[in-house]
């Protein structure tokens, strides 16, 4: 039985200020109009896999199983990361989550990152199927990307001898220099350091208890004392917290005898910067890519991206411009891998930046900053049909709503009724409240909050359909 396993866990942050914290690069639709998470669970189809698993941070639970929703994809679980601890962990979570659904039988696990690029899928599936063999007679398989340049920016995997489809592992190279990346792809003995796999669920837990054994009895427990959630299983944090960290190429690859390399050409790549975001899109005659409302003239070689605003550029060459809500990046393309340097100094300077967009996701839909000021904040909120915020109150500010389309039920006190399109209602401090939308189409509020403090935090949640009573997120 095979069963993907896509992990969601990384933060993304090469690619601000498009992606972040807590809405990252794998639930943004980089190239084409699928997410990145999107595509990895739709180029599943055709392998008769099992629904996956998928491994995430708690804090985008919600819109992962949105996102799964949308392409009609039902996980068979939502494993939820109360910290991040690195791959290996997660791989071993996912492997007990597949375990405990698969009774007596030992699914092979396709392990798959949630934010890459694969733009020759049938090619990816005819790699997939000839690592079967070797998964199913208890190898670890990870999978080499033929490289089509000498890329300092990966680890690299040597071949040793050929065993049918696969390959014995000679050996794994961390990121080398120019010179030694170019020896590497002239040897053709040399493949890209993927991160994805294949190989058992019980003989990964096996080879990480003989290899990582305080990190597996830590993932056992850890899971052993995990809890349902809605539709996600939370991992215990007072045990997961305790774990080591290490991802699967350390903890394990690198140390069993077992592991074996399948190449894949099928035009991959992990998306890890702008300019690797820029190679995987299709440019235009002058080598440009451009996306949303972007007028250019005279440049060459550039990515320049439009959220909510023109964005105009004369004379740049080998340039990153990208304009959202809230923030402009402009870098050259061989400076993009210092983005992470200014995300360091947002979080160093306290800035919501860092991990926040102007318009943050809900689980009930979103609400979007139009402008703030001393004692007022304007936000526009979107909730999806049949969605319900919750019953919760503010000790520091009141707020009026104006339904601009839709309809809404609104909870005010011991009052409910409806409120239609142009219609009003204000909430006093302190007074409990609540929106629903009892319609098949989107409902659409101004939310104007006066008062001496605007803050999130100041959400006291009475009811909540989504298990977030007492939280702000």
């Amino acid at each position: 039985m095979l069963t993907p396993v896509i992990l969601s866990g990384g933060a993304g942050t090469r690619l601000w200020p498009l992606s972040r914290e807590l809405y990252p690069k794998q639930l943004l639709s980089l190239i084409g109009e699928r997410t990145m998470i999107q595509q990895t669970a739709l180029r599943l189809e055709g392998l008769s896999a099992a629904a996956p698993v998928v491994v995430c941070n708690e804090a985008h639970r919600f819109l992962v199983a949105e996102q799964l929703r949308e392409i009609h994809i039902t996980a068979q679980s939502i494993v939820l990361e109360p910290m991040g601890r690195n791959t290996a962990p997660a791989i071993a979570l996912a492997a007990h989550a597949a375990l405990k659904r698969a009774g007596a039988a030992d699914p092979l696990l396709l392990v798959l990152p949630a934010d890459h690029v694969i733009r020759d899928v049938p090619a990816f599936q005819k790699a997939v199927k000839a690592a079967l063999t070797a998964a199913g007679e208890g190898r670890l398989v990870t999978f080499g990307i033929v490289p089509t340049s000498p890329e300092t920016g990966y680890g690299y995997i040597q071949r040793g001898a050929s065993a049918g489809a696969a390959f014995a592992i000679a050996r794994f190279v961390e990121k080398p220099d120019a010179e030694r990346a170019e020896a590497f792809v002239a040897s053709g003995e040399y493949y890209w350091n993927s991160g994805m796999f294949l190989f058992s669920a019980r003989r990964y837990l096996e080879e990480l208890a003989r290899l990582a054994p305080d990190m597996a009895r830590v993932c056992a427990e850890a899971f052993a004392a995990a809890k349902a959630d809605l539709d996600f299983t939370r991992i215990a944090p007072e045990r997961f917290e305790t774990c080591p960290a290490d991802s699967i190429d350390y903890a394990v690859m690198e140390k069993t005898g077992d592991a074996v390399v399948v190449p894949l050409a099928a035009g991959w790549s992990d998306v890890g910067s702008w300019s690797a975001l820029h190679e995987a899109s299709d440019a235009d005659g002058h080598g440009n890519v451009l996306h949303g409302d972007v007028i250019c003239e005279d440049s060459e070689g550039c990515y320049l991206y439009a959220e909510s605003r023109l964005v105009s550029a004369v004379g740049l060459t080998d340039h990153v411009v990208v304009e959202t809500k809230d923030a402009v990046l402009v870098a050259p393309k061989a400076r993009v891998q210092d983005v992470k340097k200014l995300v360091h100094r947002l979080k160093e300077a306290g800035r919501y930046e860092h991990s926040l967009h102007r318009e943050v996701f809900r689980p009930w839909g979103s609400y979007d900053s139009i402008e703030s000021g001393p004692r007022f904040q304007v936000k526009r909120l979107k909730v999806k049909p049949g969605a319900v915020l919750s019953l919760q109150l503010h000790h520091h500010r009141a707020e009026h709503w104006v339904v601009v389309s839709g309809t809404a039920r609104i909870t005010r006190g011991d009052e409910v009724f409806l409120l239609e399109e142009n219609q009003s209602t204000y909430i006093p401090i302190g007074v409990r409240h609540r929106i629903e939308n009892p319609g098949k189409i989107a409902l659409h509020i101004i939310e104007i909050q006066s008062g001496s403090y605007l803050g999130e935090d100041d959400i006291v949640r009475l009811e909540d359909q989504y298990g977030r009573e007492g939280t702000t997120s």
